[in-house]
């Protein structure tokens, strides 16, 4: 995973592949991993890379709204979500990543959606 060792200097714990409930409508909702900071507070990252154009962008609202349901229904253990997007094939990567779902979801403040240039540069700096 190419976020990991962004994440080991920023001082984050991580965990892979890390189940954090159900998926709406059903099914195991697995985020690519889970990082905790020295104060203990948790992020939850997905990852979606598109490498040519694709179906992969159909997929991001409804990303958005679960891993936003895994932050609310965590109670306080999850702090915030990631949805981080690379590669060079996004026809709409900047239109989510200037918070053009936002005024669709009611939850739009628990899900980040940045690139993976932002990400990387956010934990790196411990910034998350």
């Amino acid at each position: 995973m190419m976020v990991l060792p962004s994440l080991a200097k920023g001082n984050y714990e991580c965990e892979r592949q890390v189940q954090v409930g159900e998926r709406l409508g059903g099914g195991k909702h697995v985020v690519d991993a889970v990082a905790k900071d020295k104060s203990g507070k948790a992020f939850l990252i997905s990852l979606k890379w598109q490498q040519v154009q694709g179906t992969a962008e159909q997929k991001v609202p409804f990303e958005v709204i679960c891993l936003a349901e895994a932050v609310e229904s965590s109670h306080g253990k999850y702090e915030k979500a990631y949805l981080v997007l690379g590669g060079e094939g996004w026809k709409l990567r900047k239109f989510y990543i200037r918070g053009g779902l936002d005024p669709h979801f009611t939850h739009a403040h628990l899900v980040a959606i940045v690139s993976l240039e932002n990400f990387v540069a956010k934990a790196n700096k411990g910034e998350l």
